[in-house]
C-alpha cells in the first residue's frame, strides 16, 4: 500500500548512525510520532489493514508497540494487551525467550491476557529479524489465541525477518 502519503511518513523517520552500537543505522520514529497528522495517518493506515482481520485484541510489545497498538485498539473497538520485559507485569505471567545478536531476552504476558480462541493482532514499530515477533506469536498461541496478523510501522527488508513469520498474515507500512 505504499503511496505518496507513506513516502511522506518515511521522511519523518530519522536515521541515527552508530546507535545503539557502531555500524547500525537506527530508525528513529520519534519525529513521526511527534507530528500529530503523521501519527494519525500511521494509526489510520494500520487500522485500515487490520480491520478486515477482525481482532478481539491488539498485542503491543514494550515500549513502542504500546504507542501504536493502544490507539489502534481504540479505533478498532477491541482490547489492548501488553507484552513486557520480565518482572514488569504485576500478575502471574507466561514467558517466551528469543535470541538477540548478543544473547537472549524474553517477553511476558499475563496468563489471562488471551482467552481461548480470541483473535490477536500483534503490533510493533519494527520488523527486523523476526525474533521478538516469534516470541509474541508463541505467547498468543500458548494461551489459546489465534494470531490474526502482524502489523509493523517499519520493516527492514534486508534482515529478512518476514521469513521468520512465514504462514502469518504480515503487513509493514514502511519498508527499508
Amino acid at each position: 500500500m505504499p503511496n505518496a502519503a507513506t513516502n511522506e511518513l518515511g521522511d519523518l523517520v530519522r536515521d541515527v548512525p552508530d546507535f545503539p552500537r557502531p555500524g547500525i543505522i537506527f530508525k528513529d520514529i520519534m519525529p513521526l510520532l511527534a507530528d500529530g497528522d503523521a501519527l494519525r495517518q500511521t494509526v489510520d493506515s494500520l487500522v485500515e489493514w487490520a480491520g478486515p482481520r477482525s481482532p478481539d485484541l491488539i498485542l503491543g510489545a514494550e515500549a513502542r508497540g504500546f504507542l501504536i497498538g493502544a490507539p489502534m485498539a481504540v479505533q478498532l473497538g477491541c482490547g489492548f494487551i501488553a507484552a513486557r520485559k520480565p518482572g514488569k507485569l504485576p500478575y502471574t505471567t507466561v514467558s517466551a525467550k528469543y535470541a538477540l545478536e548478543y544473547g537472549f531476552d524474553s517477553l511476558e504476558l499475563h496468563v489471562d491476557a488471551v482467552q481461548q480462541g480470541q483473535r490477536v493482532l500483534i503490533v510493533d514499530d519494527l520488523l527486523a529479524t523476526g525474533g521478538t515477533s516469534r516470541a509474541k506469536i508463541e505467547l498468543v498461541e500458548r494461551l489459546g489465541g489465534t494470531v490474526a496478523g502482524l502489523a509493523f510501522m517499519i520493516e527492514l527488508e534486508f534482515l529478512e525477518g518476514r521469513a521468520a513469520l512465514e504462514g502469518y498474515d504480515t503487513f509493514s507500512l514502511l519498508t527499508y
